[in-house]
This record gives C-alpha cells, sequence and structure tokens, in this order.
C-alpha cells in the first residue's frame, strides 16, 4: 500500500515540478526581453536628448523633446536657485554669528579697559593711577644712527675725538648702547 501511494505520488506531482522549471525558464526568457526592450528605449531616449538620431523623428515627437528639455532646465534651475538661497541663508546666519561674537568681544576689551586703572587703584591702597595706553612706535626701541661725515679712516685723531663727543649728544634717552663704550 505505501509503495502505491509513493508512485501515485511521484506521477500526480511529479509531472507538475517538471512542467514547472520550463514556466521558470519561459518567465525568465519574458523578463529578459522586457527589460532588453526597457534598455533600448532608454539609450534612444538618451540619445535623443543628447542631440543625437534626431533625424528619424517627427515634429510630435520632436515638439515633446523641446517640452523634456524645458521642463528639465526649469527642475534644474530651480535646484540651483533653492541650493544657492540656502547657503545665501547659511551665510547670513554665520554673519550674524560672527558680528554678536564681535560686539560680545568689545564688550569685554571695553570692560577689560576700565578695570585695568580700577586695579590699580586698589591695589595702591586707594591711590588713582591714570592709565593710558602708549602709541605703538614703527621705528623700534633703538633710534636710527646718522651718517657722520667724520668717521676715523686713519689716523685722524681730530675727527675721531669730534665723534665721541657728539655720540653721547645725539643719544635722546640718555642710554649709550654697548658697542660704544
Amino acid at each position: 500500500m505505501q509503495k502505491t501511494l509513493e508512485r501515485y505520488q511521484r506521477c500526480s506531482y511529479g509531472s507538475l515540478e517538471a512542467s514547472q522549471p520550463v514556466n521558470d525558464n519561459q518567465n525568465g526568457y519574458h523578463e529578459y526581453m522586457r527589460l532588453k526592450a526597457r534598455v533600448e528605449v532608454l539609450q534612444q531616449s538618451q540619445r535623443n536628448l543628447l542631440g543625437e538620431d534626431l533625424g528619424p523623428l517627427n515634429t510630435k515627437d520632436l515638439e515633446q523633446l523641446e517640452h523634456q528639455l524645458e521642463m528639465s532646465l526649469k527642475q534644474i534651475r530651480s535646484t540651483k536657485t533653492q541650493f544657492m538661497l540656502d547657503q545665501l541663508s547659511d551665510l547670513q546666519r554665520r554673519e550674524q554669528i560672527l558680528v554678536e561674537s564681535n560686539k560680545s568681544l568689545r564688550r569685554k576689551l571695553d570692560e577689560s579697559t576700565v578695570q585695568i586703572p580700577l586695579q590699580l587703584s586698589w591695589e595702591a591702597g586707594g591711590h588713582t593711577i591714570p592709565y593710558n595706553r602708549l602709541p605703538v612706535q614703527s621705528e623700534g626701541f633703538f633710534q636710527p644712527l646718522g651718517l657722520n661725515s667724520t668717521l676715523p679712516t686713519g689716523n685722524n685723531h681730530v675727527g675721531s675725538d669730534e665723534m665721541n663727543v657728539a655720540a653721547p649728544a645725539q643719544n635722546v634717552n640718555g642710554f649709550i648702547p654697548g658697542w660704544m663704550l
């Protein structure tokens, strides 16, 4: 009885299983053909959009192509405009942050310049000590040396004495550099 049931199942269901791979192959082939046709249509459309193979197109197809190109350009311009507006908004936000930061730093600088005389006054026991910023000197600490035509070029003792007398007089600060001693 068991053998009979097995033969029945093989005969009944075996024919369905054998026909199923044939259907899968046919479905796969149809899917392949459909996708192949779709790729060809897309390639032809791409060539048309690039301005190639326009000869076989009729007036209606050319008008549709023109409309499609105009819509694409409109969308590209819209996207680019939106991007630029977003970028402008971001830059304005950054500008506002920098302006606020600049104001804050300026307030801190003003507060620190006001507090310096107060701190000096407090540390000195209540005596006010004025504090003024000195302007920055572009020439530096040392004064430039002037040309002296009486430089000793030999055994000229008179010129040498004149230079030694003139050198301390040229120094405004009363400081004689070590190389002159």
